[in-house]
């Protein structure tokens, strides 16, 4: 396996155990990938475009392994973000996959066809 893309599609605003635990285990393995010197990004998508925001407070128990793997974060899917009403400020909007009437979303073709292996969250 020479290249990953971990796409995070929970949802912080649930609330629930489950999506922190997605959360954790999708910066987890990013962070695993990263340390191994495996080329890994990290896709936020769907209701996962809330997580930028929810990871900016310094009392969110996820921030700290998040900042040490931020640098490995591609961007926020453009069109999951708009319908989610996310605010991904600061980080690239993913527009790759043109879907018709949105403003694009990322694509999983174009990970696949970059060589990609694909791990959701």
């Amino acid at each position: 396996m020479s290249k990953v893309a971990i796409v995070l599609l929970s949802d912080p605003k649930t609330g629930a155990e489950e999506s922190l635990g997605r959360l954790f285990n999708a910066l987890a393995a990013v962070y695993d990938f990263k340390e191994s010197g495996v080329a890994v990004k990290l896709i936020f998508q769907g209701t996962g475009t809330r997580w930028p925001e929810v990871l900016q407070n310094e009392e969110h128990p996820a921030y700290k392994v998040f900042k040490a793997v931020e640098d490995k974060v591609e961007g926020v899917s453009s069109a999951c973000a708009d319908v989610w009403g996310a605010n991904p400020s600061g980080y690239d909007l993913i527009t790759n996959n043109p879907l018709p009437n949105t403003s694009g979303i990322s694509s999983y073709a174009k990970l696949i066809e970059e060589g990609y292996t694909v791990i959701n969250f």
